[in-house]
């Protein structure tokens, strides 16, 4: 699997930075990132500055309310909007969490799948009904999480293979949950990447976390980007090529001149590991 209108180094799109990026995108920023339900009914000035940047710049959706886990039915009637939003604004990619966040309304939080064969068949099948009513392939990407169900007979890496390859989607590869994820339950990141799919990534995130404690690290995306992440990236780049690749940051939110720096850090790691197409392209 791959994206072939999509690459390079790109940022989730704030409104605080909305109307500066609107008079100017620094080159280092090659496509932008939005959560739909953050915009779905955006009108006005706001909705106007967002549909410049969309005429002009690749976006890709990110979504946070599907709830592909969810015991309450798939919100049919929400992808149908949903599939008018990303026709509208011609986003090139839509990706959600492989998680859930509501039962009878919504939770307000990302909460962990049981990693089992029979919920890999359930949600499976509901990846696959979200592709046939947006009438096309998405994404789905691993969470962090802060507890683990004590009726899982797999492990993360086992149920993630398993439901991609029962979905038949791609992977949206979050570095930095990874390592949040392998500092809390204490497991070897690297490890975890060699048991991924890599034919099946065609996105990846990365962010920065708060560190609680020795043992603890909440997936926040109000920090910077740390080192032992920033190798992982490299890791994962190594292992399995260079894919887009998205800076996340949702809180604290710094100038829009510090969050290019770590978009263009992250362009520099993805000319060190596949030079030859950066300089076909040049």
């Amino acid at each position: 699997m791959n994206t072939p209108c999509l690459d390079g180094a790109g940022l989730g799109l704030r409104r605080e930075h909305l109307f500066p990026l609107e008079a100017a995108v620094p080159p280092a920023i090659d496509f932008f990132e939005v959560s739909p339900e953050n915009w779905l009914a955006v009108g006005g000035r706001l909705g106007r500055a967002f549909r410049t940047l969309t005429e002009r710049h690749r976006f890709v959706a990110h979504g946070l309310a599907l709830s592909l886990g969810g015991p309450a039915p798939l919100d049919e009637a929400f992808l149908v909007r949903m599939k008018r939003f990303l026709d509208l604004h011609g986003m090139v990619l839509y990706t959600e969490h492989l998680s859930y966040c509501s039962d009878e309304g919504h939770l307000y939080d990302l909460f962990p799948i049981p990693f089992t064969p029979e919920a890999v068949n359930y949600v499976a099948a509901r990846i696959r009904r979200t592709q046939e009513i947006l009438e096309r392939p998405i994404a789905v990407e691993n969470s962090s999480y802060y507890l683990q169900s004590p009726d899982a007979d797999m492990d993360e890496a086992s149920f993630i293979a398993a439901v991609l390859d029962e979905a038949d989607c791609g992977f949206h590869l979050d570095v930095n949950n990874v390592y949040v994820n392998s500092v809390n339950y204490g497991y070897d990141p690297e490890d975890f990447l060699r048991r991924m799919p890599g034919q099946r990534i065609v996105y990846v995130h990365v962010a920065g976390h708060d560190r609680e404690d020795d043992d603890l690290i909440i997936d926040t995306h109000g920090q910077a980007v740390i080192d032992p992440v920033w190798a992982l990236l490299e890791s994962a780049y190594r292992r399995f090529g260079v894919r887009p690749t998205l800076l996340e940051r949702d809180f604290n939110l710094p100038l829009l001149d510090e969050l290019v720096r770590e978009v263009e850090h992250i362009a520099r790691l993805q000319r060190r590991w596949q030079p030859s197409a950066w300089k076909r392209s040049a």
